[in-house]
């Protein structure tokens, strides 16, 4: 699937995660309109948070499928990580008020009436909630989009935050106990929390273009199991996520007596061989780096003629070593 078409489909399901978030919001007022539940009541409200991240998500993965243009070099793809931030922040939020409601009923305590009407209807939400959330999160896997995986944490979150109100529920009906629905919320309250947390750090480490040991790691196995003998030294790879998409700067060291175009066939290599080997759109930015004598040290081109050292070792590619900055690239 090409990047275009693959926008497209993220654009069209989370349409169609915002809309169904609006049904199961009414759902949810109906079932505190009929059981005067506390829970009920916070549960609700944690889907106007559903909803507002909802048409958030839409609007980013609008933004996210703009083309480039002369103002944005690198495309719109970082909106997805500012929205994908705004909505673990939302879901911060949904869980301090469900713990705010929950005191609230340990301190007060309200009666609730027609429960099994409550947990027939809330528990309905719980399950299209979850498979919502379990589509989301999958396709958000497999197109590459933060804001489709956090859409998809955040559904499954407000599922276990609806189980635990149906649970509650459930106790309440059968032991007249009335405060355990508050001690369960306030349970789920702070996982929420927690998942919202998890959600932020994710995309300001996106936003920050915090090094991903995972992508170097998958990219140096990569390269030294297809390395060729001229490819003298790959270092400072430096991956960006814009989106579904990437960019990949790095420098490769070649032989210095290659004319520029065996050198630019080489460095195509590189490009192919990494481009065939990713499901996702990459964006190429190599500087090309002619040995120097020491590195005559780590080359294993035997038949070279102008060798000045003789070999010592072979540089073993890891997400530590592609991602070194050599001395000599300082300001280069």
């Amino acid at each position: 699937m090409t990047s275009e078409r693959s926008s497209k489909s993220n654009f069209v399901f989370q349409r169609q995660v915002a809309f169904i978030g609006i049904g199961l919001f009414i759902a949810k007022l109906l079932a505190w309109h009929l059981t005067n539940s506390d829970a009920v009541f916070s549960d609700a409200m944690e889907s106007i948070v559903n909803i507002v991240a909802g048409f958030l998500g839409l609007y980013s993965l609008y933004v996210a499928a703009k083309p480039r243009d002369t103002g944005h070099p690198y495309g719109h793809g970082k909106a997805e990580f500012v929205t994908s931030g705004i909505e673990g922040g939302l879901i911060i939020f949904a869980g301090i008020i469900i713990i705010v409601q929950a005191v609230d009923s340990l301190l007060h305590g309200n009666v609730p009436k027609k429960l099994d009407w409550g947990i027939l209807i809330v528990g309905v939400t719980a399950g299209i909630n979850y498979l919502m959330g379990y589509i989301s999160y999958k396709k958000g896997i497999r197109e590459n989009s933060l804001v489709l995986q956090s859409s998809g944490k955040h559904l499954q979150s407000d599922t276990f935050t609806t189980l635990g109100v149906v649970l509650s529920l459930v106790l309440v009906y059968f032991t007249k106990i009335y405060w355990i629905d508050a001690v369960v919320a306030l349970l789920f309250g702070g996982y929420i929390i927690f998942i919202g947390y998890q959600i932020i750090r994710k995309s300001l480490s996106g936003i920050m273009d915090e090094a991903d040991v995972r992508l170097l790691t998958k990219l140096s196995k990569l390269l030294n199991e297809n390395r060729q003998r001229d490819w003298v030294d790959i270092h400072n790879v430096r991956i960006q996520q814009h989106g579904s998409e990437l960019h990949i700067d790095a420098h490769l060291t070649l032989p210095w007596y290659y004319d520029l175009r065996t050198a630019h066939n080489e460095m195509e290599e590189v490009y192919k061989l990494i481009g065939k080997n990713s499901e996702r759109t990459i964006e190429f930015n190599f500087h090309l780096d002619d040995c120097k004598p020491f590195s005559c040290e780590i080359c294993e081109l035997w038949e070279c003629k102008v060798r000045q050292h003789t070999f010592k070792k072979k540089i073993e590619w890891n997400d530590s070593t592609i991602a070194q900055l050599n001395k000599h690239d300082v300001n280069t």
